[in-house]
């Protein structure tokens, strides 16, 4: 079992469109820059921090030469793990990990990724939200990349492509379809709350 996650499936990011959701994620409260020590913090393959500025993050996310794993901040002493993944056909991923925060906490980085998802110049293929990491992220990449059929389990939430989200509802039928209000996009939700 894996620890709560957000993961989020998309087209490529460019430089320029790392820095706009660098903006919008901090609508939310989540800043990529460190507020004490003013850079963004970056996990070396050790997990020690190494420092750089945004500008330097959002290059290497632009070059798509390796993955990375770095901090969003809440607080100074409060952050969330943002995993990031170069995948195939000009894909990438991006895992968020929401284990360690507060159901408050958790809901407002749900909202930030979710408005990213649906708000900035990038096509999103699927955003699964498992709060409770009932599933492990890369169990979701046959459905989301490919044209698997294969559901893990029921998530708390999806937003995906309508062919992805289609396949989704019909391996996992304990969920139902909302309007987004267009975009080619679809949300599901549990039939029930999963907490009661």
């Amino acid at each position: 079992m894996a620890d709560g996650f957000i993961q989020w499936y998309r087209e490529d990011v460019t430089t320029a469109v790392f820095a706009e959701q660098v903006e919008l994620f901090s609508e939310f409260g989540l800043k990529l820059i460190h507020p004490n020590r003013n850079a963004a913090v970056v996990l070396d393959i050790e997990g020690n921090d190494v420092l750089m500025s945004q500008e330097e993050l959002g290059v290497l996310i632009g070059q798509r030469i390796a993955s990375l794993t770095f901090s969003w901040w809440l607080t100074p002493d409060i952050n969330v793990i943002d995993g990031y993944a170069v995948q195939v056909l000009g894909c990438e991923t991006q895992t968020v990990w929401v284990d360690n925060l507060n159901p408050d906490d958790a809901r407002r980085v749900e909202s930030a990724v979710m408005a990213a998802a649906t708000r900035l110049p990038v096509p999103t293929r699927a955003v699964i939200v498992d709060r409770r990491g009932i599933s492990d992220p890369g169990d979701w990449d046959s459905i989301a990349l490919w044209d698997g059929t294969h559901v893990p389990t029921s998530p708390d939430h999806v937003l995906a492509l309508d062919p992805i989200a289609e396949r989704i509802r019909h391996a996992a039928p304990g969920l139902r379809k909302e309007d987004t209000g267009g975009g080619g996009l679809s949300r599901l939700v549990p039939l029930r709350d999963p907490a009661v």
